[in-house]
């Protein structure tokens, strides 16, 4: 029970931080790419990257710590739905080269962040 709580927690937590993240960049920026999105999806790449680190270099690890990091807060903190439903109204608008960038982007530089990351902890 009590990992299902964590994840709960986490997952609400990350979800915030995602709601905050766009909200602040709508008001400070005025871009097609969703930004926000973005922001919010290259962060939890980078946080989900070092928990595996850290989680891995630990002989005893809290089940409902990791729980709460890696399943709750960065699969809130990270949305998937979110970017398809951006890139469609992207491409719905006829923004074909913006939300072509936003799927590169988007991929290419989330897989490099976890890859390098985690590539540097083996060496």
């Amino acid at each position: 029970m009590i990992n299902l709580l964590a994840i709960f927690i986490g997952g609400g937590l990350g979800s915030l931080c995602r709601f905050g993240i766009s909200k602040l960049t709508l008001k400070f920026t005025a871009t097609n790419l969703p930004l926000g999105t973005f922001i919010s999806n290259m962060l939890s790449c980078i946080i989900l990257a070092v928990a595996v680190i850290y989680f891995s270099e630990k002989i005893s690890v809290n089940t409902a710590l990791k729980l709460f990091v890696i399943t709750g807060f960065c699969g809130g903190f990270s949305t998937f739905s979110t970017f398809s439903l951006e890139t469609f109204e992207l491409l719905k608008q006829g923004n074909y080269i913006v939300a072509v960038l936003n799927i590169s982007i988007s991929v290419i530089l989330g897989v490099s962040l976890l890859f390098f990351i985690l590539k540097s902890q083996t060496q």
